[in-house]
């Protein structure tokens, strides 16, 4: 028999026209055969091919679908309330005179509101465990509160950041007085896993807001500077912006909505 010039998927595709119901000869001249009979002998090829295939155990090659991520997600709060879920992180920064500083920033992944931003030279656990207590004083308790797991994130560090600010990614959010606290006051405490920022995206997006709006375009010229615009920014962020998430509602404002339809409840 003369070589057909179609290839396997070609000759396939053929044949699915014909049996979904189009006609021989509008087959023939929409894929180049003149005539009838070299569209049998597509067919015949055709059926060579398949006992071909099925004595050699093969199958036509198929699009394979879209891979999907796997592993374990951050789970999302269950109710639309403040308080669901904190998330913790530091961003770091320096002085005109070179000297080093971070902020503790604590974000509330419901209402998005920063809830603290508290730049200093040095945070230590138990800094972080005052900070946590007063703000459940006047806040209320979190369902949990999120950080990362520095001291074991590969990525991180061997970051160029880290390199050149590693006080900033210390033990303060493993130490013995963050562990101790959380059992004192029954806070579940959970660390993302090492190299996923994205488990604690809502206040790594904050973080990020911060350093382009601020920290990146601010020469602080003590510290007290600092605290100064920090807190600035950071109550403009709360009270004077719309979050295009909250139904362009400033944080503060979604917050206090929230607030009161759980009261009404």
């Amino acid at each position: 028999m003369k070589r057909i010039r179609f290839t396997e998927e070609q000759i396939i595709g053929v044949l699915r026209e014909a049996e979904a119901g189009a006609k021989t000869g509008d087959l023939a001249r929409k894929h180049g055969v003149s005539e009838a009979k070299r569209l049998r002998a597509l067919e015949n090829e055709n059926g060579r091919l398949k006992r071909l295939y099925r004595e050699e155990g093969l199958t036509v090659r198929r699009r394979k679908g879209r891979k999907r991520a796997v592993g374990a997600r951050m789970p999302p709060p269950v109710l639309a309330l403040p308080n669901q879920r904190w998330n913790l992180d530091f961003v770091h920064d320096q002085l005109v005179t070179g000297r080093r500083f971070r902020v503790l920033n604590i974000v509330d992944d419901v209402t998005r509101e920063c809830l603290r931003a508290v730049p200093d030279t040095s945070i230590s656990g138990r800094r972080v465990v005052r900070e946590l207590a007063d703000l459940i004083a006047e806040r209320g308790k979190p369902g949990m509160i999120v950080s990362d797991n520095a001291p074991l994130s590969s990525s991180r560090q061997h970051s160029p950041s880290y390199r050149s600010f590693p006080m900033c990614y210390g033990t303060e959010l493993t130490s013995n007085a963050v562990l101790v606290w959380c059992g004192e006051a029954k806070v579940e405490w959970h660390y993302t896993a090492p190299g996923k920022p994205t488990q604690n995206a809502f206040v790594e997006s904050f973080n990020g807001r911060m350093r382009d709006e601020l920290l990146n375009e601010t020469l602080f010229m003590d510290m007290g500077h600092a605290r100064d615009k920090i807190a600035a920014w950071t109550r403009d962020y709360n009270v004077e912006r719309p979050h295009s998430s909250l139904g362009y509602a400033t944080p503060a404002a979604y917050a206090a909505h929230c607030f009161t339809r759980a009261t009404a409840q």
